[in-house]
């Protein structure tokens, strides 16, 4: 991904037309998705299998696209591994 527009408005978030549209749209509807207000009312109302769905398909995703360093410096933000 080539750093897609982070603030890409609401009217130009679209699927289908191409990559680099597919990448910036779901940037912003990801960053739009995480904002804390929105966040506050929808997760209260969340069922435990949803949570846990959620939960896991970040987690899957997380594990197959990136390295154990890519994880602690993107994710946890630590540059460090845990050692086990």
């Amino acid at each position: 991904m080539n750093s897609p527009r982070l603030t890409l408005p609401l009217e130009q978030i679209c699927f289908g037309m191409d990559r680099p549209t597919d990448e910036a749209s779901l940037a912003a509807m990801i960053q739009r998705f995480s904002r804390p207000e929105l966040l506050a009312v929808l997760i209260p109302r969340l069922s435990d299998e949803e949570i846990a769905a959620v939960l896991d398909f970040l987690t899957a995703m997380m594990q197959k696209h990136l390295n154990d360093a890519e994880y602690h410096r993107l994710f946890t933000q630590d540059d460090q591994p845990q050692a086990d």
